[in-house]
C-alpha cells in the first residue's frame, strides 16, 4: 500500500472516530439532558420522603386515583403518548402488573398529555392497570417527584408508607429489569 494511500485512510479512521464521538456526546445531551433545578415555588419530593395526597381522575373514568397511602408499594409511571421508548415500555409494565396481581406492587401509569391522546395510544397499546392524565407542564408531578431531566419515560417507586423509595429515568427493557429495580 502507497504512503498516499496509508494517509488517505488514516484520515477516514480518524474522521470516523471523531463523528462517532460527537455523535455518542450529541446523543447523550439530547437523549439524556441535564438535571435542571425545578421552576421557583415547585417543591420536590426527594427520597425517602412522603408523597403529597395528590388525586388524579382515572382516565376511564373510574375511581380517582392517589399516589400515597396505597397500604402497598405503587410503581408510578410517566409517560406520553408521542413516546417512543413509552410505546415499548408499556406492554413491559403491563405484564408486571399481571404478575404482581393483586397483593404486590400496584403498577399506574400518568399520561403527561392530553385524555384523547393518552386514549387513542391505548387502543393501540392497551395496558390493564390503572392510568390516569396529567397536563405536562414545569410544576407537574413528574416534576415534583423528581423528574429534573424533564424525560420520558420516567418512573417512581412509592413504598407501602407513600415514601418515595427510588426514581428511575428511560424505559424498562423487559419484566426481570422491572423486577430487579424495585427488589434493589
Amino acid at each position: 500500500m502507497k504512503r498516499s494511500d496509508l494517509l488517505t485512510w488514516s484520515a477516514i479512521a480518524l474522521m470516523g472516530f471523531v463523528c462517532a464521538g460527537l455523535g455518542w456526546w450529541l446523543g447523550e445531551r439530547m437523549l439524556w439532558p441535564a438535571e435542571r433545578p425545578p421552576p421557583p415555588g415547585v417543591a420536590v419530593v426527594k427520597v425517602g420522603e412522603a408523597v403529597p395526597a395528590w388525586i388524579f381522575e382515572a382516565l376511564d373514568g373510574g375511581e380517582p386515583i392517589t399516589l400515597s397511602g396505597a397500604g402497598r408499594p405503587r410503581l408510578v409511571n410517566y409517560w406520553a403518548s408521542w413516546c417512543g421508548p413509552c410505546r415499548k415500555e408499556m406492554p413491559v409494565l403491563d405484564a408486571y402488573a399481571e404478575q404482581q396481581g393483586g397483593n404486590g406492587v400496584q403498577v399506574v401509569g400518568i399520561a403527561l398529555d392530553s385524555a384523547d391522546e393518552a386514549r387513542a395510544f391505548l387502543r393501540e397499546v392497551p395496558v390493564r392497570f390503572r392510568l390516569a392524565v396529567e397536563t405536562p407542564g414545569p410544576g407537574d408531578s413528574s416534576i415534583r417527584l423528581g423528574n429534573a431531566r424533564g424525560i420520558l419515560p420516567y418512573t417512581v417507586l412509592v413504598d407501602a408508607q407513600g415514601r418515595v423509595a427510588r426514581t428511575h429515568y428511560g424505559a424498562f427493557a423487559d419484566v426481570a429489569a422491572v423486577e430487579a429495580w424495585v427488589r434493589d
